[in-house]
């Protein structure tokens, strides 16, 4: 497995990418209401990604037909954004945006709430926000990725949530998925060794009944088996020789 291990200007580089896509998110995000359609989102990402001088990554990538990943309630990733998917009240959405500035990308995510949420909606996605915070606090030179894995799963399980397998984070840098694939559930002590200048992504998918998922018929959006509601959070983290710095904070 061959893991790219960034340079000093890299590092920078990525640095100004996780920005990109951190402030996009971050402005898109507080557009949020009850009747906005996913395509609207769509929309607003590809404007004020362009206006920061950058490109949507997800545009294009293995023919994915939107510049964003809009993922509502029961859709676990990948969720293709319509005019006619609006936002109600009560939702929960992960909107997943990945920059590409200067030839490096920056890759995060957010479930927002719209409007007054159930209890188990706001405790979904408040479980998917801390299990992504404790892959994070793992990361350091030397750890392993098994260490990242296990501490997501462990605190999904102390919340009686589930973990999404088919899917993980990825390294990143001059592409958007890069080696190593980063699984969200794991073994302490197992797995690849970090090491500092390596630049991955923790995105654990969280869900309230079992992880089971299944593939729409559009080969692109994934959706819980039981249609129970999941939640995700993302970061782009770069390991440290000291520990890690969150490139998309």
């Amino acid at each position: 497995m061959a893991v790219e291990i960034l340079s000093p200007r890299e590092i920078e580089r990525m640095r100004r990418a996780g920005r990109c896509a951190a402030e996009t998110l971050r402005a898109v995000g507080a557009r949020l209401r009850a009747g906005v359609s996913t395509a609207d989102i769509d929309r607003w990402v590809r404007e004020d990604t362009a206006a920061r001088g950058a490109r949507p990554s997800q545009l294009g990538y293995k023919g994915f037909p939107a510049a964003v990943c809009t993922s509502r309630n029961e859709v676990v990733c990948h969720g293709i954004p319509r005019e006619d998917d609006r936002l109600a009240e009560g939702d929960i959405v992960n909107v997943d945006v990945t920059s590409e500035l200067d030839g490096f990308h920056g890759d995060t995510s957010m479930t927002f709430l719209i409007g007054a949420v159930s209890a188990e909606a706001r405790h979904v996605v408040e479980v998917a926000r801390r299990c992504r915070d404790a892959g994070v606090a793992e990361v350091r030179d030397g750890a392993r990725l098994g260490d990242i894995g296990a501490a997501i799963a462990e605190l999904a399980a102390k919340e009686g949530c589930g973990v999404v397998e088919e899917f993980g984070g990825h390294g990143i840098g001059r592409r958007m998925h890069m080696e190593p694939h980063v699984a969200h559930t794991g073994a302490r002590g197992a797995g690849l060794r970090l090491r500092a200048g390596m630049a991955i992504t923790i995105e654990p998918m969280i869900t309230l009944g079992r992880p089971d998922i299944r593939q729409l018929a559009d080969r692109w959006t994934i959706v819980t088996a039981d249609g129970r509601w999941t939640a995700q959070f993302e970061h782009t983290v770069l390991v440290t020789r000291d520990g890690h710095e969150v490139l998309t904070a």
